[in-house]
């Protein structure tokens, strides 16, 4: 008799409970988005939230920036509670008050913008850094108040101001006031450098719109993370309108450093010795 036909052999099975399956807690790794390499979390903080495998440059926290830019300890935060309002009852598919609320809870913080004093490398200076996960760090009244106070400050107190940027424009919901943080900004920072005081952005992708029109491309040195993309419109966009065919690389970091908008482009790693650098060449 074939053992394959009687006995107990016949109906041998594995019950559900004697399978082993690897469980892994939600949020210990991530894909990434250009090349779709799997990237453990604790490893990716290590390393400054940059893929190992094909060095894109991810989306870093605003903590973790700050973090990564200045002496530990020494950030210290200026207007945290200043929040924009409703002023023209905005409303599409949900009112702008409700996606205030739901951005504030998402990000913990009240806009896109978080400003503040503190050091690198023992040098005093001034550091905003927009977070794109805030309405996609639109700039409405809040960001342009925020950093025309920063601005003023570090006049006021003889220092560089840095601004690290991600947004894709101005605020609709707020109208032409979102505009006029245009030439706000540029007007403070005008006054700013000709008080003999330095200004440094850090662009990281992306930077549009309204931002790239006034102060992002107005600093004294201008760095940018590698494969940032940068410019005014999008590229499908400009495409569209003018139905032309757009040179490789497009508004990236390195296409704008090649024509004179970028002085340098700067591995997140590096950005801190960089920045410091900087710093220490301009300080007074």
């Amino acid at each position: 008799m074939s053992i394959f036909s009687s006995g107990k052999y016949s109906t041998l099975k594995l019950s559900k409970s004697s399978t082993r399956r690897m469980t892994i807690p939600d949020g210990s790794w991530v894909k990434c988005k250009k090349c779709g390499q799997t990237l453990y979390n604790d490893r990716l903080e290590d390393n400054f939230q940059v893929c190992w495998n094909c060095n894109a440059h991810l989306p870093m926290s605003t903590a973790s920036r700050i973090a990564m830019l200045t002496d530990a300890g020494t950030f210290e935060e200026m207007d945290a509670g200043l929040s924009s309002c409703d002023f023209l009852k905005f409303f599409d598919s949900k009112s702008y008050e409700s996606r205030i609320k739901e951005n504030e809870s998402k990000t913990g913080t009240k806009d896109a913008i978080t400003c503040g004093k503190a050091t690198l490398g023992g040098n005093p200076y001034m550091l905003g850094v927009m977070d794109f996960r805030f309405m996609g760090a639109s700039m409405g009244s809040v960001v342009g108040e925020k950093i025309t106070r920063l601005v003023e400050a570090a006049t006021k107190a003889k220092l560089p101001v840095v601004i690290v940027t991600a947004s894709g424009g101005a605020r609709m919901q707020e109208g032409i006031v979102s505009l006029m943080q245009m030439a706000k900004t540029c007007g403070a920072l005008e006054r700013h450098a000709e008080a003999g005081y330095p200004f440094f952005v850090i662009m990281t992708n992306p930077t549009y719109g309204g931002v790239t029109a006034s102060f992002a491309t107005v600093g004294d040195v201008i760095l940018a993370e590698p494969g940032a993309m940068i410019g005014f419109a999008g590229p499908r966009v400009i495409q569209e309108t003018t139905n032309a065919k757009l040179p490789e690389g497009f508004q990236t970091a390195e296409f704008l450093l090649e024509r004179g908008l970028i002085d340098q482009v700067v591995e997140r790693k590096n950005l801190r010795k960089v920045l410091s650098r900087l710093l220490e060449f301009f300080k007074k």
